[in-house]
């Protein structure tokens, strides 16, 4: 049997990017690319706290789950918020990855929000590297996005990412390998469902879950008006009756309902410009913003940040798997891209 060089390579390499996110785990293999896309969701026995089912598995139980099972997310706001768990789901993506290699203990390089703390540094760290990997290096998202979108990060000019994850929304202006100024807020794509949530218990006495909620945001979800409405057929619990119920929600109505938190992502970014010096606001001015993370497939989310910035707005192209593509353009050449990690 003949195997190819490249073949060989990639059975001997074990270093893999992880996006570790709030509501999606992204894996990249080096020589393989993206070979792990699933949420982070653990279900728990109740009784001895052992994962029953990791992943997209996981989170079929969510909200159906009964005594006995406890579904969880591990990481809360962009970091962890279960030591134990996040190592249990860690160990259980690396060994999916890992599962064809002869070397068993891989390098990482592992995303982390521009906003943590020391604190959550170490804990990410130790969490990786007791799960199974042999060195562990940490890169800030934005960078990492950037990097996945191929913008110059090393030069002497300013390029501005937006990334709107699922737990933190992370703005950046980067220029000569740094992040000259940041702004990380806890309003993302989490909080827009909580937001659906509570829109719904409070207009139709409708109670729906977490998944439900996601299901519309993605359905008919809009940060700006639509040039033709569209409608939703959702079902959920009746608070006044206690029996299941079918409503149908108009996208003008979800809209209003996301106003304050999109409101809030505007002003952060608006924020961050006050802060950027004059020479790379005018790098940004010709270049225009870069939109990464799930949050940029909200509907009318770009024309919004143009009527509101006056600059131009452009949606990174696959922007769920910029974070993570980026991570595997630094495995690919570590010692090149020593000045962006941590």
């Amino acid at each position: 049997m003949k195997f190819s060089i490249s073949a060989i390579s990639a059975l001997l390499s074990n270093d893999i990017g992880i996006d570790l996110g709030t509501a999606n785990t992204l894996v990249y293999a080096k020589g393989q690319g993206i070979v792990v896309n699933e949420p982070s969701i653990v279900a728990l026995d109740r009784q001895t706290s052992k994962p029953m089912a990791i992943g997209a598995r996981a989170k079929e139980m969510l909200g159906r789950e009964n005594p006995d099972i406890q579904v969880v997310r591990p990481l809360k706001d962009g970091v962890i918020a279960d030591f134990d768990v996040t190592e249990e789901m860690l160990r259980f993506f690396i060994k999916k990855v890992q599962k064809n290699k002869l070397l068993v203990r891989p390098r990482i390089v592992i995303c982390v929000p521009s906003g943590v703390t020391a604190v959550e540094m170490r804990a990410v760290r130790e969490s990786a590297e007791r799960a199974g990997a042999r060195e562990v290096y940490l890169i800030k998202e934005p960078m990492a996005a950037a990097i996945g979108i191929g913008l110059p990060v090393e030069d002497a000019v300013g390029s501005m990412v937006i990334d709107i994850g699922g737990g933190t929304t992370e703005i950046a202006v980067i220029a000569l390998s740094g992040i000259v100024t940041c702004k990380s807020i806890k309003t993302a794509g989490d909080e827009l469902n909580d937001t659906i949530v509570q829109f719904l218990k409070r207009k139709y006495s409708l109670m729906v879950g977490e998944r439900s909620a996601e299901e519309i945001k993605c359905a008919i979800g809009a940060a700006g008006v639509l040039n033709q409405e569209i409608q939703h057929t959702c079902r959920g619990l009746d608070l006044v009756s206690s029996i299941p119920k079918t409503i149908i929600v108009d996208s003008s109505e979800i809209r209003e309902a996301l106003g304050e938190a999109v409101s809030s992502i505007i002003e952060a970014v608006r924020q961050n410009l006050e802060q950027t010096p004059p020479e790379l606001a005018a790098d940004i001015l010709d270049r225009g913003i870069i939109l990464t993370g799930g949050g940029a497939l909200l509907r009318g989310l770009d024309k919004r940040l143009v009527e509101e910035t006056s600059l131009p707005v452009i949606v990174a192209e696959d922007p769920l798997t910029c974070v993570v593509r980026g991570t595997g353009k630094v495995l690919e050449d570590i010692s090149h891209f020593q000045k962006v990690l941590m």
